[in-house]
């Protein structure tokens, strides 16, 4: 009490009152911020249990049996991915006959999800391609034949069905644009045939391509091995945001790169596949590049964005009035940045629905309405106007290149179809700017400056023109195989 007395002394009542003030505001902040961290402990739970009990009736393990005229390893003894795949393989070497030459039937095992209650499974195509039986296992131990409903090769998703007496549990896609990197996500399936696994891990990277034209993968750290494929991604709500597809890795096993097809793709797929047993894309039937910073300045653009188109063959933007040529800039709506996105966007489109699509050309903009066509006709098609493309020989030296113009008989012998013209590439020197291009003898350069070129002397004129405009490179059309793009070769030094 004594030393509580000497503290005290000589303190104005004001002084005690402020003190007590900044008291009671220290424990305010210390009590928010025990609040805070309890709200926080609260939003991201020590266990993840909870949430597998939630999600693990509706994912299933997937068994197929294919008959393979012979066979090398030790299929049908063990499933491909098991533990003890390399022993049985060592002990067929050992008593390889022509007992082992025989067809035989073999297993295949993958994952997948149950995404609604009479039935419907979604997988992998690679995992249930060109199987005679796909048997479902569920997370209780029953089994049920499947059929499949239909498949897409292009985003590797294959839509089962099988028949039930209950409705079955069932998982719903989520919105896989809202998964950001860094985002707790769990893989689930059976990796290396071991049944039901849950592994963790964070997206590591978004809109990943890897070969197709239609990839928009979530990449994971989460370990997904083989027997993974066609398992769900989920995120910390149990929504499906990937289907897992795909591993990168040096020796077969789980390095932490893994990656899922995005649920906003699966969905448009699973849908099409649902309503007709086959997908339905948009087809706008051109080909394209992307623009460069040459290219664009080149052609005048303020930016080297949009899709600059190469060919137009017969269907529906021949039909619209799109030119070689031409840079497309928006299509329905959305600026289109680069090639892939316009790809992924026509092909999201409905099939016979009208868009307008502006394009660059001629130094202004001009907006064109087209009317879709269907790709997956198209490429059953493969319409005529896919040129076979081109070789030669010349005797003028420009720009780094021989060229010769395409005479009849070098038409004849390189198989150049008629009414194509161009100056064809006999040489290149291996130090100029053309070849670090990729500019190779045989291809066919067919336009200059965006107009076409059959003789040296045009193409004399394209090189002039563009110089008196204050241009600093040439834009080429050049074909080759039937491939037609776009290089920008400087008119400087």
């Amino acid at each position: 009490m004594q030393q509580q007395t000497s503290i005290l002394a000589g303190w104005t009542p004001s002084r005690a009152k402020n003190l007590i003030g900044a008291w009671t505001v220290s424990l305010a902040v210390a009590l928010a911020l025990v609040v805070g961290q309890a709200a926080t402990a609260q939003a991201k739970p020590e266990s993840l249990a909870p949430l597998a009990q939630q999600i693990s009736p509706a994912v299933v393990n997937i068994t197929t049996s294919t008959v393979v005229e012979g066979r090398t390893g030790p299929q049908g003894i063990v499933p491909e991915g098991s533990p003890f795949e390399d022993f049985f393989r060592e002990f067929q070497d050992r008593n390889n006959g022509d007992e082992n030459r025989r067809p035989r039937r073999s297993s295949a095992l993958g994952s997948g999800f149950v995404i609604s209650e009479d039935g419907y499974v979604v997988t992998n195509n690679h995992v249930i391609e060109s199987a005679d039986e796909i048997l479902i296992e569920f997370f209780d131990g029953e089994e049920l034949e499947a059929k499949v409903v239909g498949t897409d090769p292009n985003t590797d998703i294959a839509l089962l069905k099988v028949e039930a007496d209950e409705p079955l549990p069932f998982v719903s896609f989520g919105d896989s644009d809202n998964a950001l990197v860094g985002d707790w996500v769990l893989a689930m399936g059976n990796p290396l045939g071991q049944g039901f696994s849950l592994s963790v891990g964070i997206v590591s990277a978004r809109n990943r391509a890897l070969s197709g034209s239609y990839d928009d993968y979530i990449q994971t750290d989460a370990a997904i091995n083989r027997g993974n494929s066609g398992g769900p991604l989920f995120n910390m709500d149990g929504e499906v945001v990937g289907v897992n597809t795909a591993i990168l890795s040096p020796n077969g096993g789980s390095i932490g790169i893994g990656f899922s097809m995005a649920s906003n793709v699966v969905t448009k797929v699973v849908d099409q596949l649902r309503e007709y047993g086959e997908t339905r894309r948009g087809w706008l039937g051109v080909r394209i590049q992307d623009v460069t910073d040459e290219i664009a300045e080149a052609m005048g653009l303020e930016q080297a964005s949009g899709a600059l188109i190469t060919d137009v063959p017969e269907g529906p933007a021949m039909e619209a009035g799109l030119l070689a040529g031409d840079v497309i800039m928006t299509f329905d709506g959305v600026d289109v940045a680069d090639t892939r996105g316009l790809v992924r966007q026509v092909g999201n489109t409905e099939v016979g629905k009208a868009v307008r699509v502006v394009v660059f050309r001629d130094g202004a903009t001009k907006t064109i309405l087209v009317t879709l066509g269907r790709r997956e006709e198209a490429e059953r098609a493969v319409p005529a106007a896919m040129e076979q493309m081109e070789e030669e020989e010349a005797n003028r030296e420009l720009l780094g290149l021989t060229l010769s113009v395409l005479t009849e008989d070098m038409r004849s012998e390189l198989g150049i179809p008629e009414g194509q013209t161009g100056l064809v590439v006999v040489d290149v020197d291996e130090t100029s700017e053309a070849y670090e291009k990729g500019l190779r003898a045989g291809d066919l350069i067919t336009e200059a400056g965006q107009q076409k070129v059959d003789t040296l002397s045009a193409l004399d004129e394209r090189i002039a023109e563009a110089t008196e405009a204050g241009r600093k490179s040439l834009l080429l059309l050049v074909r080759r195989g039937g491939d037609p793009r776009f290089v920008a070769l400087s008119l400087e030094g």
